[in-house]
Order: C-alpha cells, then sequence, then structure tokens
C-alpha cells in the first residue's frame, strides 16, 4: 500500500484537561483494626484496582490512537478547522506535472468560507491560486490543482494552508513517488476521465486541472441557466455535477444531486440560484455514473473538473 502524510495540525491556544479528582478508602467497621482492611479484602481490592487502572488504560490508548489517526472522532457539528489533503500527482503530455488536492472538513454540520489571503494560501506564489474558499462538511476530492513546471524538482513542494476556528492545517505536495495516480488513464480498469466543455467553443478539459470559462452575469433570486457538454470515449455514462466553489453566500442549484447524461447524448442543463449579492464560482465535476469519486481509490480516476465565473448584481 503507498503510504500518506497526514496533514500538519497547528492549534492555536492551550488545551487544558480536566483535573484528576482524588479517591480515599476508609476501612470497615466493627472488630480489628480500622484503618486496615483483613488479609483477603485487601487482596480483593487489590485485584479490583489493578482491573480497573487496566481498563483506564486500555480506554486511554483506544482514544488516544483514535483521536491521533481517526480525524472523524473529533468531529462536532460546527466550531471546529478544515484539513487540507494532497491527493496526488501525475504529469502531463507537455511534460509539466499536475498536482490535485482536497480537503476535510471535520465540521458535520458547518459550512465555512475562508477567503484567500492569512488564513487560505498556497506557497510558493501568490496565495491565490484558484483553491476553493467554500468548504462543505466532511470529504471533498481533488477539487482544485495547481499545474507546475517540468523542471520541478522532487524535493520542492506546494503547500496549501488553512486556518479556522484557532486551527491551523497545512498540507505540502509534489513530485513523490508514492502519490503518482492515474488521473488521465486508470491501466487497471482501462478507463479514462469524461471530456468536459463548460462554454461553447471552449476547450474540452480532462482530469483535476480543468478549464475555467467566462465570466457569467446573473441577478439574486433569479435562476441562471448552465448548459454543459460531456461525454466519454468508451461510452460509459457521465453525470455531472455542481457545486459553490467560491461566493459569499448559498447558491441553490435545480440539480443537486447531478444531471446524469442519456445515452447518446452530451448536454447537461441545470440552473442556479443566488441568494446575495457578489462574485461566485461554480465548481463543475463530471464522472462516471457508476463509480462514484469517492471509491477512486488511490488511482485517483476518473473525473474531470471545470469552473464557472458568476458575477451576480440585485
Amino acid at each position: 500500500m503507498k503510504a500518506r502524510h497526514r496533514p500538519i495540525l497547528r492549534i492555536r491556544g492551550i488545551f487544558q484537561p480536566p483535573g484528576d479528582s482524588g479517591v480515599s478508602a476508609t476501612g470497615p467497621t466493627g472488630s480489628g483494626n480500622p484503618s486496615r482492611p483483613s488479609d483477603h479484602e485487601e487482596s480483593c481490592v487489590r485485584r479490583t484496582l489493578a482491573a480497573a487502572l487496566c481498563l483506564a488504560l486500555a480506554l486511554t490508548c483506544v482514544e488516544t490512537a483514535a483521536a491521533q489517526y481517526n480525524p472523524k472522532m473529533r468531529r462536532q457539528p460546527s466550531g471546529l478547522g478544515v484539513s487540507p489533503t494532497f491527493e496526488g500527482w501525475y504529469q502531463n503530455p507537455d511534460g509539466t506535472y499536475t498536482l490535485s488536492f482536497g480537503y476535510f472538513n471535520l465540521n458535520r454540520e458547518e459550512v465555512l468560507v475562508i477567503e484567500p489571503g492569512p488564513d487560505n494560501h498556497v506557497s510558493p506564489g501568490v496565495a491565490d491560486q484558484r483553491q476553493p474558499t467554500v468548504f462543505t462538511p466532511s470529504r471533498s476530492y481533488g477539487v482544485f490543482a495547481v499545474t507546475v513546471p517540468a523542471d520541478f524538482g522532487r524535493d520542492d513542494r506546494v503547500t496549501w494552508t488553512l486556518r479556522a476556528h484557532g486551527e491551523e492545517w497545512s498540507i505540502p505536495g509534489g513530485i513523490l513517488e508514492s502519490y503518482e495516480t492515474a488521473n488521465l488513464y486508470m491501466k487497471a480498469h482501462d478507463r479514462y476521465p469524461p471530456a468536459l466543455v463548460v462554454e461553447q467553443g471552449g476547450p474540452e478539459s480532462r482530469g483535476p486541472n480543468g478549464a475555467w470559462a467566462e465570466p457569467l452575469s446573473g441577478r439574486v433570486g433569479e435562476p441562471l441557466a448552465l448548459r454543459v457538454e460531456s461525454w466519454d470515449r468508451q461510452g460509459h455514462g457521465v453525470t455531472v455535477r455542481f457545486y459553490r466553489h467560491r461566493g459569499p453566500a448559498a447558491v441553490e442549484f435545480s440539480a443537486p444531486r447531478g444531471v446524469a447524461i442519456p445515452e447518446g447524448e452530451r448536454v447537461a442543463r441545470a440552473t442556479a440560484t443566488f441568494s446575495e449579492p457578489g462574485d461566485y464560482v461554480v465548481y463543475v465535476r463530471a464522472d462516471h455514473s457508476d463509480v462514484r469519486v469517492a471509491a477512486a481509490g488511490l488511482e485517483q480516476c476518473c473525473w474531470t473538473n471545470a469552473y464557472i465565473p458568476v458575477t451576480v448584481t440585485r
């Protein structure tokens, strides 16, 4: 199995565990020394205390291991941070490399919005490299990518850092042997990512490093028509899904579960209704209808990303 590195977590402030409660014991009443139990009673007490200590140690080890290795154990409705994830890398036909990133929002209900800057930045380079600013609960895979030049070294790194609720998470990405993926072709199952076009006459995207469309304009409360094309070169069914990648407020999509494209067709249509004015980005993902992204595994195949900027006014 490929080795995977965990994100680095820094927590601002100090965690103060509750203090231990003291336990006192008194001897039995009646004949004999009231301050000392009999040998039989003392043996029973020792065995009871030993069993309790073993149980406490076992529970402590289980809880410590769970807290250290399973982030789901510390999930709650709100108030936690979001961890970036490095999904892996692949080489492009022109010799450059694409590094794919996702995230894990530890909150079960809270949607985090973190604007580019000190609390949401990619380095080296400018802080804003088109990473998401909207983080829905739980795990999201391969939502954006960074392309690096062909001479990007094996020891070079691209790091994504996120801060929220006093927690800072960072994850480095690079050309690591154990992280090479099959985003553009999964040989084990003979599959390619679907083609995706998000504007008429625009380029075809394949894989996580998708194209950005020309900006659209919309109005608050008025459904904005979205039309994209997607198909699979081997005839697999394709489903197109729409998400809020960036933007100050909620967006309602007419197809929250995605649009399954009928066999022999290529066009998927949906609408997006914006609740507040501002600059948004709609994240469009095309994947195979029979294999969800969550089941992609270490190969990270097969889906395709693209992005549609939208300026919304009243």
